[in-house]
């Protein structure tokens, strides 16, 4: 379990890139339209990517499983998928009673049409295995070595070849045993659909509770994409855009406890903060809270008090799934192509049935929350936000000041480059292999903008920053490339003890007093302005037990000690200048 637990986080962060391209196909979709833009073209190049999700999946999830998420992944997706699906294709035997009274060009027409209708309902799972075969592959094979004779096939121009095969594995799978998964697909869509409200309430439940290992996107897939079929479109999100009066149910519930319940929890937090520190909690909840609302994105929230509180938290998961009952009840049947904020709901609302019941429920939902939440806080005298006198408090995001700064002050926190192993993002959080988690340092992390950590095994590490997880992502990596690897981790003979390094063996590495022109501590760092970097010994501040050396830009160098000892360091190093 504990291997299996980390490569399922994986597949579920991969999962993540492909559904980022769903707001732009429900908005081009909702924009052409009758009511707003009334352009043909505009409604069909929406449609265009909801009719291709399947190749979108492949190539998405290859790229997030990827090692350094490369490309050449998603070009080896592609291969596996269209082999696959146009080798399945020939494969599908179409039954008698379809081509009955069918003859001449009407029978091909009508042969083709239906294994186009039969691949389509698949194409989504045959899209994820192509991505996570490919995804796979990538990693096993990318620096392969063949014979001299047959060099220019190795490495990453291997990876394609070897999918392709696999595609043709693929295609037999879903060509001569249709039948059986089209059954079984229809089993689980019955199964889930007559359960009825218990459905949706265990849906809803478990979506919250798999937030805190990143599994909900997987059981997101199978409700949005596999349930049900409406003239050959399955998934309740697809057959929402595709018209289906009845579709919506798996969305519906979230709409209640994203726009209104959560935010009452974060006015609940504020007012139960003490009155000394509201004003400095009042950003940090008010961002959040209107992240939820508008955006439908909560995690940023729920890692307020998910560990603080569990049983809180399990409360906040038994009300989303009361709220999928409410919500079927009432016969609501609400979309989205992003998540359950106020853009999807006003974008959606004319294609939505019922939709003003959400305003009411809202109402109670946030009523509901705030009063649930602030007698818990106050009852037990939970820890939230403000309610402790010597809480750092992180900021509303991770800080934007200076994004190559921002990736080396991360860095350092996480332990160095030596300690991160790999670093990918989803929606909300860093998602991060790592060497040893002794090394990361949560209280520095909390001080640049982290919400909450997620220890799912011994060497993966989730960190929730909100929205900016990805680009955050892009500067952690961009720091471990500026750091040459002569530079990255300390001589093992080093040991770092409790006292700074000698401040005069320090200025000689540096370059000399001359050569160092400001010191600065700084989250776990000594950042130190120089006037030649070429005078810099990374070599010789190694050796003085220093967790790494990074020069970011010129005339610029990071000395990473650790939280407990950039002050001390920094301190020895500028009275020295002064000195000698």
């Amino acid at each position: 379990m504990q291997r299996l637990l980390p490569g399922l986080q994986k597949v579920g962060g991969a999962l993540m890139l492909p559904i980022a391209v769903l707001p732009i196909a429900g908005l081009l979709m909702r924009l052409g339209q009758p009511d707003l833009l009334d352009s043909a073209s505009v409604a069909a190049a929406g449609l265009a990517i909801f009719s291709n999700l399947g190749l979108l999946f492949a190539i998405g999830v290859a790229v997030g499983l990827a090692r350094e998420n490369h490309g050449a992944a998603g070009l080896a997706a592609v291969v596996a998928y269209l082999v696959a699906t146009k080798g399945a294709e020939v494969l599908i035997a179409v039954p008698p009673a379809a081509l009955a009274d069918v003859t001449g060009r009407a029978r091909e027409l009508a042969t083709a049409a239906y294994k186009a209708q039969e691949l389509g309902k698949l194409s989504v799972p045959v899209g994820i295995l192509s991505g996570l075969i490919a995804g796979a592959l990538y990693n096993r094979f990318y620096n392969i070595n063949l014979p001299s004779y047959l060099s220019f096939f190795g490495g990453r121009r291997f990876v394609p070849i070897v999918s392709g095969l696999a595609g043709l594995l693929l295609a037999a799978l879903f060509g001569t045993q249709w039948q059986h998964l089209e059954q079984g697909m229809d089993a689980l869509s019955h199964w889930v659909l007559n359960a009825g409200a218990f459905g949706l309430f265990a849906y809803g439940v478990l979506n919250r509770v798999l937030i805190v290992t990143g599994l909900h996107h997987i059981i997101n897939n199978i409700a949005w994409f596999l349930l049900g079929d409406y003239h050959g479109v399955t998934g309740d999100l697809k057959r929402f855009f595709a018209g289906d009066p009845n579709a919506g149910a798996f969305m519906s519930g979230f709409f209640p406890v994203m726009m209104f319940g959560l935010p009452g929890a974060c006015l609940a937090m504020y007012h139960t903060a003490l009155p000394g520190r509201r004003r400095a909690v009042a950003g940090l909840l008010g961002s959040i809270a209107l992240t939820s609302l508008l955006t439908g994105v909560t995690e940023p929230i729920e890692f307020t008090f998910i560990f603080l509180a569990p049983a809180l938290y399990a409360v906040h998961a038994l009300l989303t799934g009361i709220a999928f009952i409410l919500m079927n009840a009432l016969h609501v049947r609400l979309g989205f192509g992003f998540s359950a904020g106020l853009f999807d709901y006003v974008l959606n609302y004319n294609r939505a049935t019922r939709p003003l019941w959400l305003l009411p429920v809202g109402v109670g939902y946030f009523a509901l929350y705030y009063t649930l939440f602030r007698f818990v806080i106050v009852r037990f005298d939970l820890k939230t936000p403000g309610r402790d006198p010597a809480q750092s408090m992180a900021p509303a995001s991770a800080p934007v000041a200076d994004p190559a700064d921002r990736g080396a002050q991360w860095l350092a926190a996480l332990g160095g480059s030596a300690n991160l192993q790999s670093v990918t993002a989803c929606t909300t959080r860093l998602r991060l292999t790592v060497a040893s988690q002794a090394a990361v340092e949560e209280a520095t992390l909390t001080r640049l903008g982290s919400r909450g950590l997620v220890r799912p095994s011994s060497n993966t590490l989730q960190v929730v920053v909100g929205t900016v997880a990805d680009q955050l992502a892009g500067e952690i990596r961009e720091a471990q490339r500026s750091l040459p690897p002569a530079m990255s981790p300390p001589p093992a003979s080093v040991t770092v003890g409790n006292n700074p390094p000698d401040a005069g063996a320090l200025l000689a590495a540096l370059g000399g007093r001359a050569n160092v022109l400001t010191v600065q501590a700084v989250a776990g760092r000594v950042r130190i302005g120089v006037a030649d970097t070429a005078r810099v010994n990374a070599e010789a501040l190694l050796g003085l037990g220093l967790r790494g050396v990074a020069v970011p830009a010129p005339g610029c160098v990071h000395l990473l000690t650790g939280a407990a000892m950039s002050t001390r360091v920094a301190a020895s190093l500028a009275l020295a200048e002064s000195t000698i």
